[in-house]
């Protein structure tokens, strides 16, 4: 390994390997396919989605681009060196600025709700980030950076947030379907 940041594995050789490269991503990865498992024999909802928030660091890096790897399961990571959340949920993956759009606070991952609320001024938001009005004092869903496929990740253009009240198309289509 030449770079922290990209990681090539023995058996494959490729950077984007899907294969973990240690021990906490083996574990972390073998945990949420055991969660797959139990949730495609019908688990019960709540267990099934009593998955920890989980930080996240990007495998590559280039300029303002940042590659990630994509979440083998619904829930959220977060990359605090980039400021970046990382959600996958219902079969779509997010990037979102870590702040929350009103007063720009770090925002809380709410497992029970599987959704985002800003502990500041209890602004709430769903997986997707679209505001749920009424729930505090924010005034639209949470800035989403521009994303696109990329090999087997995720690419995230940091140079590139938009906001929804502004840039309603741009932040619509800053998403990946799978």
């Amino acid at each position: 390994m030449s770079d922290s940041s990209e990681r090539v594995h023995d058996e494959c050789g490729a950077a984007d390997c899907f294969l973990p490269t240690d021990r906490r991503h083996f574990l972390r990865n073998s945990f949420l396919g055991v969660a797959a498992a139990l949730v495609a024999t019908g688990m019960p909802r709540a267990a099934a989605f009593a998955m920890p928030l989980e930080f996240t660091s990007a495998r590559r890096r280039a300029g303002n681009m940042r590659d990630y790897s994509v979440p083998i399961a619904d829930g959220a990571q977060i990359d605090k060196d980039n400021q970046v959340i990382l959600v996958r949920w219902q079969n779509a993956i997010y990037a979102f600025n870590l702040s929350c759009p009103h007063q720009n606070t770090a925002l809380h991952w709410d497992e029970e709700d599987h959704g985002f609320q800003c502990p500041k001024h209890h602004s709430r938001f769903e997986a997707d980030g679209e505001y749920i009005p009424h729930s505090g004092r924010a005034t639209r869903s949470m800035d989403r950076f521009a994303i696109q496929r990329a090999g087997s990740g995720v690419s995230i253009d940091l140079d590139k947030l938009y906001q929804q009240d502004t840039d309603g198309a741009l932040w619509a289509a800053a998403v990946v379907k799978l």
